[in-house]
């Protein structure tokens, strides 16, 4: 019931400088859990911000009143990786060598915001639910560890998909939770939920 709200929200979003992405933003207006109506949008063109700096922007809704009050921040990202198996970043012994220095007692205190970080190997699923009408699926995963999102490509028609990806994330809390779900592609259409598990980083 506000015409001026504060969210005060922070996301993060992996940004990859070759593509050239628009952010696009939706406000809604919820009346009811059935109910929600659309009360503007608006775009902010990533690659015409300037880097390393706190964008305050004030950008007004598309053929709608108001606007919205923003600071966009676009920062070299540092520990978020996706890569194949073959080429996994803690397969160098050297590589290895320098994370052991960089992370040992003495180096604890030196920077209080790097806690660590998370390798995950995606390998493969086995007997998946089948989703569609020909008896298979068309699954992909989705990691989660806190507000980042990473995920697989999707295998088509297959109820025991291999994608052997390797995901690395920076942890900001270890007492997050890394959230894995399968799901299965569906066109157009929201996906199916096929399955999930999720993993306290404190039990890793």
């Amino acid at each position: 019931k506000s015409a001026n709200p504060q969210w005060r929200e922070q996301f993060d979003f992996h940004y990859f400088s070759d593509r050239k992405d628009m952010l696009d933003i939706e406000v809604w207006r919820k009346d009811n859990k059935k109910h929600e109506e659309l009360l503007g949008t608006c775009q902010v063109d990533i690659t015409a911000l300037p880097m390393k700096q706190t964008n305050c922007l004030e950008l007004p809704l598309e053929k709608h009143p108001g606007s919205l009050l923003m600071l966009i921040a676009v920062a070299p990202c540092t520990g978020v990786s996706i890569s194949d198996l073959c080429v996994c970043p803690l397969g160098d012994p050297s590589e290895r060598q320098q994370i052991s220095q960089r992370y040992c007692i003495k180096n604890s205190l030196r920077d209080i915001k790097d806690i660590g970080f998370l390798q995950v190997k995606v390998l493969k699923a086995m007997d998946l639910m089948a989703a569609d009408f020909s008896g298979k699926s068309d699954p992909f995963c989705v990691l989660e560890l806190g507000n980042d999102m990473l995920q697989t490509h999707t295998v088509y028609k297959n109820l025991n998909p291999e994608w052997n990806k390797v995901f690395t994330f920076p942890i900001k809390d270890i007492h997050d939770v890394l959230e894995v779900t399968v799901f299965d592609e569906d066109g157009d259409k929201p996906p199916d939920f096929l399955g999930k598990v999720a993993i306290p980083l404190l039990s890793v």
